[in-house]
């Protein structure tokens, strides 16, 4: 009888650890912008990060065009994510350190490193 409740008390223990958990924000969760720069001047990125455990999800607005974000994960401080700009896939890989993110994208159009900074308004309280 007292090993059942003890059992029974750990699964209800467990089972609140990760409802509360799953609860949590992410730190990539928010508003990002940076600046990439290309031969003809910096283009303003702005991505809109949705995370729900691993899993990523959001948009990447770039010079008047908004483009889905697919097949994204989050893995501790990493990120990596797809999107897809004329047809053809773009993958992106970032760490996340506190308000800034330091993005590097591979794709047909070459390799780009972008360092996104946290929109002031998206900060996360510390409390």
């Amino acid at each position: 009888m007292i090993r059942r409740c003890c059992m029974a008390a750990t699964i209800i223990f467990l089972g609140a650890g990760f409802a509360i958990s799953a609860t949590q924000d992410s730190p990539v969760e928010g508003r990002w912008q940076g600046t990439l720069k290309t031969v003809n001047g910096g283009l303003t990125e702005t991505y809109n990060f949705k995370a729900k455990g691993q899993f990523l999800t959001g948009t990447e607005n770039i010079a008047d065009s908004t483009r889905p974000i697919s097949e994204g994960k989050v893995n501790g401080d990493k990120i990596s994510f797809k999107t897809t700009v004329d047809g053809k896939s773009v993958e992106h890989q970032g760490t996340v350190s506190g308000d800034t993110i330091e993005l590097k994208s591979f794709g047909p159009y070459g390799e780009f490193d972008v360092t996104l900074k946290r929109v002031a308004s998206e900060k996360k309280s510390t409390q």
